[in-house]
């Protein structure tokens, strides 16, 4: 997955006129998705904490981490199905918590 920065530092006139001058964006663009991140008064480390957030709430991460090693389509299967009763396990641990069986 390619991540490319499309406008690092564009002016705020060509972004959007309401904007407070000396803002910039960062846009990341891929195939399957578009980000923004506005970078207000240079500091870019904040700008890369909102980044970094995003991209975890997107779970870039974890396509990449699952994306480092060939994994065959049996594994992929198995995992998928965990996940699955995991997520099942889950649900009803809440529902019986929420009708007070527990």
């Amino acid at each position: 997955m390619g991540l490319s920065f499309q406008g690092l530092a564009a002016t705020r006139a060509a972004l959007h006129p309401s904007w407070p001058a000396g803002d910039s964006l960062i846009q990341i663009r891929s195939r399957q998705f578009f980000m923004q991140i506005m970078v207000r008064d240079n500091n870019v480390d904040q700008a890369l904490r909102a980044l970094k957030k995003k991209l975890q709430r997107e779970g870039v991460y974890r396509e990449m981490k699952l994306r480092r090693h060939y994994e065959k389509p049996s594994e992929k299967r198995a995992r998928e199905r965990a996940a699955a009763v995991r997520r099942a396990r889950k649900m009803d641990r809440k529902r019986a918590e929420r009708d007070g069986i527990r």
